[in-house]
């Protein structure tokens, strides 16, 4: 009852903020505007600057202008559960999002969750999503009740049925034209840029793409030397370079943050660079994507940051650039605003914990990455006998990231006493988590399993 009521104290001082209206901030220099895009399934290796031959020409000039994180985490390897952590700053599996969502659903990102959106609508911002929701279809757990005064796009997955595209909450497409898309997202976005200019505003543009069915418009179609998927690459960087195009034909560009960033890894198709894994997994791959950020005259141009982040920090990054206020639920990211301005290479961070649905199975501190647990199969691949589980190892496996990338080489034996502090900032972080979650993280390490093969999936 007392997040609820705190949630309510908070929208109630957003309501006074909305009331007061822009001219109540004109006594204040004027606060950034924030435009967050936010790819579905697009992989480590998948942009030029990140090493892919896909031609991505806006992208490589965004990061050139900016600043290119290379040890950057999504909030989980799959779909929902990464939006709610981007959203709420927080472990998708303490803000009630542990597995994708799906049309039959009847639940979505818990009211008791405060959204970015929300927050900065408590600044006063105008704010719109534009593309893939994915927390949850039902009227209210779509964008527009959750901080967003205007949606256009899919509530789930484009290989989900009925695969609808909606503005607001009315459908406005049965199916969905899927190679209109990404033109269409971008039209929405220059619109909403152009209505808003004389406002603070927070564009938030999820796109379906490169998640599977892929679709590209008729002027990029076929144009790629790397197939479809090279097609909808290069169309997804020509929208970033309009959206900055109109930033700066609309005075905006100086007072703008535009980031830009990847849900999870890839799936079937795509890079996840020298990284193991895919998306599903909690190998580097899976959860290790893209971030770059953008501000003329705050974020100094042509750097690489190799410290570790998360989309978790996102929201207090901006609460603070944006003098929004916090929203009350504890939070899990950190402010990484002197990572992205320059004045630290890495921040000193509590260990990243990495989980697949409601299974921790991974943490991250400093260089190191320690795997605790495992699936016993594959994701997306057949369950063996007795189905999919998730099982301890019996040997936790302990990689150093910035040695060893495509985590190939267990140093655990040599490193015990990182293996025994990470696994005691594991047991300390696990206390504060929901009972479900916990009571998983018992299970878990009560089953018995017998010694397997460096980095193979574990049996029973």
């Amino acid at each position: 009852m007392t997040t609820v009521l705190d949630r309510r104290r908070f929208l109630g001082a957003a309501g006074a903020a909305a009331l007061a209206g822009p001219s109540s901030l004109a006594a204040q220099s004027k606060p950034p505007n924030i435009v967050l895009i936010y790819c579905d399934d697009l992989g480590y290796g998948d942009l030029g600057c990140y090493g892919s031959g896909i031609r991505t020409p806006n992208l490589d000039r965004m990061a050139a202008e900016g600043i290119r994180f290379t040890h950057f985490y999504s909030g989980n390897p799959v779909c929902s559960p990464s939006r709610a952590a981007l959203l709420t700053g927080r472990y998708p599996t303490r803000a009630g999002v542990p597995r994708v969502l799906n049309p039959k659903d009847t639940t979505g990102l818990p009211d008791s969750e405060v959204t970015l959106a929300q927050m900065l609508k408590a600044r006063g911002y105008a704010t719109m999503c534009i593309g893939k929701w994915h927390l949850g279809h039902l009227p209210q757990y779509l964008p527009t009740n959750r901080g967003f005064d205007e949606y256009f796009g899919i509530p789930y997955s484009n290989d989900m049925d009925p695969r609808v595209l909606m503005h607001n909450t009315e459908v406005i497409e049965n199916p969905a034209v899927l190679e209109t898309l990404t033109p269409r997202y971008t039209q929405q976005a220059l619109r909403f840029i152009e209505n808003s200019k004389d406002r603070p505003f927070f564009l938030y543009l999820p796109h379906t793409y490169p998640h599977i069915p892929l679709g590209a418009s008729e002027r990029f179609r076929g144009k790629s030397p790397f197939g479809l998927y090279g097609d909808v690459i290069e169309e997804l960087d020509w929208s970033t370079g309009e959206i900055l195009a109109a930033l700066k034909r609309h005075g905006l560009d100086n007072n703008t943050l535009v980031m830009f960033s990847s849900d999870n890894g890839p799936w079937y198709q795509g890079s996840p660079g020298k990284l193991r894994g895919r998306k599903g997994m909690t190998w580097e791959g899976g959860q290790r994507v893209p971030f770059i950020a953008r501000f003329p005259g705050r974020i100094p141009k042509g750097r690489t940051c190799a410290g570790v982040a998360s989309v978790m920090d996102i929201l207090p990054t901006v609460a603070r650039l944006c003098g929004a206020s916090l929203p009350p639920n504890p939070l899990d990211g950190i402010d990484i605003w002197p990572m992205l301005s320059g004045q630290k290479p890495e921040l000193d961070r509590e260990a990243l914990l990495y989980f697949d649905n409601v299974h921790l199975q991974c943490a991250r501190w400093k260089q190191w990455k320690l795997h605790v647990a495992r699936h016993n199969s594959a994701a997306y691949s057949p369950a063996p006998q007795g189905g999919r589980v998730n099982l301890p190892l019996a040997q936790p496996e302990l990689y150093d990231l910035v040695q060893d990338p495509d985590e190939s080489y267990d140093v655990a034996p040599e490193r015990p006493e990182i293996v025994k502090e990470i696994r005691s900032r594991i047991d300390r972080l696990m206390q504060g988590f929901p009972e479900e979650i916990r009571k998983a993280w018992e299970q878990t390490q009560a089953k018995k399993v017998p010694v397997r093969p460096v980095g193979s999936y574990p049996v029973q």
